[in-house]
């Protein structure tokens, strides 16, 4: 077991599905400012960061040269700031590129890891609860409000409508923690990393170690589906690998749902298909009566296929997950 592996109950994962739940992180959290620091980004990241314009929300990676994802990042493009938000793990990754990449001269880094936090909503209530918690809320998804006082502001932003959470905040721990308290007290349950790793497994949203490893290219986990790559904004890092695959060709594995009937341990991470062997399991979900997880899959094998995945049988689903494979 790993902490890509986890075991809910019906009653939490209809919080998760339904309800509006608050989770608060130390992830690895980046501000990178100066007259070049979105320039250089935009040279960087997978995504267009210049066409959103400021105030707003992007979700994208930085790559090696032979186009494989290095960190994952949510990316807040404030007026006087850039924000990089990366899973804990990618933190010396990150500051190794930005080191080597980024010209002091033209776009300076503060690492805030350590000190910043990170507030996650999540659940089909979230939005409700935003409005009832009297914060002052974007005026679209995607896009970035300042939250709070001058001295200690929050970055409020609204997630796209296919990320596994709402609205994520970034900030300073007093003011998270104080933004975090009106959310709750508006109906916002509390939760834990557990609920946040749930909800990206439901959406097919791949992480940081577990569906992406230092192999993984963009489009194999999603990212033409999820909205972390451009196919327009120009050059970037590892850019020849990724447009060559869009344009030319294919991937030879892809990220999938499967769905056990059984909720039981798996042997292995191993994906069967007879006596051949066509992926691997990265993340399950066990509730009470099925299971549920991602794999990285034989692009050749469809949906709705039966195979043995951890030893145990299994059909390949779509993502993201749909009700039919929780409650059917």
């Amino acid at each position: 077991m790993s902490e890509f592996d986890l075991t809910l109950d019906r009653q939490r994962l209809s919080e998760i599905r339904h309800g509006a739940v608050l989770v608060t992180t130390e992830p690895a959290v980046f501000r990178v400012h100066g007259p070049g620091a979105l320039t250089c980004l935009q040279g960087l990241l997978t995504n267009d960061l210049v066409k959103p314009g400021d105030n707003s929300l992007v979700y994208g990676a930085l790559l090696t040269p032979k186009g494989a994802v290095v960190v994952d990042y949510w990316v807040l493009r404030e007026p006087e700031a850039i924000t990089l938000v990366a899973p804990r793990s990618g933190h010396e990754a990150s500051l190794d590129l930005f080191r080597r990449q980024l010209p002091p001269r033209l776009a300076r880094v503060t690492d805030q890891t350590g000190h910043a936090r990170v507030a996650w909503l999540i659940g089909a209530h979230g939005f409700q609860t935003l409005a009832l918690s009297g914060v002052r809320v974007p005026e679209a998804t995607g896009r970035v409000a300042s939250v709070g006082g001058e001295v200690s502001p929050v970055a409020l932003a609204l997630a796209p409508e296919n990320a596994p959470f709402v609205a994520l905040a970034v900030g300073a721990e007093p003011a998270v923690a104080a933004l975090g308290a009106k959310l709750m007290a508006a109906g916002a349950a509390q939760g834990d990393e557990r609920d946040l790793h749930a909800a990206r497994i439901l959406c097919g949203w791949p992480a940081l170690g577990a569906e992406i490893d230092e192999r993984t290219l963009p489009q194999e986990v999603r990212y033409d589906q999820i909205g972390g790559v451009s196919y327009t904004k120009g050059c970037y890092t590892g850019q020849e690998t990724v447009a060559r695959l869009h344009f030319r060709g294919h991937t030879n594995r892809e990220l999938r749902g499967l769905r056990w009937r059984k909720p039981e341990p798996l042997d292995s991470r191993s994906i069967q298909k007879g006596e051949r062997e066509v992926g691997s399991v990265r993340s399950t979900l066990i509730l009470e009566d099925r299971a549920i997880g991602l794999g990285l899959i034989r692009r050749e094998v469809g949906v709705g296929e039966e195979l043995v995945a951890g030893g145990q049988p299994a059909t390949v689903v779509a993502l993201p997950f749909g009700p039919e494979d929780l409650d059917g």
